[in-house]
């Protein structure tokens, strides 16, 4: 549709009740793609505690953001707001990543450093992107299954889900895993959604998706619960795949 101008802070509060606002990151981006994968999955949980509005704002043009809710089928009580300039998250406080203002150094250079080389965030990125490989014990799974079981019906590989015609899930590949297949998030498990994601939403789809604007390309996110006016939760993501544990944030409020 036509695209209007929101003012976040009228939209909060302009709400009875409590409201999720994420401060996305750009439209190609794993912590866009998991935010809008945790909300979907925790959306009655949060909705059991008082939150009745939920507005997710992307780094990226209003086509981009109708294209990343096509690609992960997003309902239209999640709102999605464009910001191509990511100024409403600079606002809020997010990282901006390593030397955001050395217009000389390459913005993909600057999004290596950060994740691999020891810049700002990586030091919460590893230990996110390795609880994908090694699993947690103690991790809750039921976001990941709901995310594989999106994108396996949306023809993304891979596929390690048996998914009955009523959309249950009726087997996992992971409860065959020997030892750990009872932990909360077996090995791989979390991995394998990310690889899902990362060939079928963010690889095939990366010139649609891809920022308009530099600097968005290594500014990382945050999220907050507001309740008139005042700040339930808030967060702030310190590395790429470093999103709040929804369990925690439904907990707070």
């Amino acid at each position: 549709g036509e695209a209007s101008t929101v003012d976040l802070g009228e939209a909060v509060a302009s709400t009875s009740g409590k409201t999720l606002v994420v401060l996305g990151t750009h439209a190609a981006d794993f912590n866009s793609v998991e935010y809008i994968q945790r909300v979907k999955a925790y959306w009655p949980r949060l909705e059991a505690k008082g939150v009745n509005r939920c507005l997710v704002v992307i780094n990226g043009e209003s086509d981009q953001c109708e294209k990343l809710a096509e690609l992960l089928d997003v309902p239209k009580s999640i709102e999605m707001l464009a910001d191509p300039t990511g100024e409403a998250g600079r606002r809020f406080g997010v990282s901006r990543g390593f030397r955001p203002d050395d217009a000389g150094l390459s913005p993909f250079l600057k999004l290596f450093v950060m994740g691999i080389v020891g810049g700002p965030g990586a030091w919460y990125t590893l230990p996110a992107v390795l609880i994908g490989y090694f699993g947690n014990p103690n991790g809750k799974r039921g976001w990941i299954e709901n995310a594989l079981i999106q994108g396996q019906q949306a023809g993304r590989w891979p596929t390690v889900l048996d998914v009955a015609s009523d959309g249950k899930v009726v087997g996992n590949k992971f409860d065959d895993t020997p030892v750990v297949s009872s932990w909360g998030v077996r090995p791989f498990e979390l991995a394998t959604l990310r690889l899902q994601n990362l060939i079928g939403v963010q690889g095939q789809n990366w010139d649609a998706l891809k920022p308009t604007d530099d600097r968005c390309l290594t500014q990382l996110g945050g999220c907050t619960v507001v309740e008139k006016g005042e700040a339930l939760y808030s967060w702030v993501d310190r590395g790429l795949c470093d999103v709040p544990d929804f369990d925690e944030l439904v907990e707070a409020i």
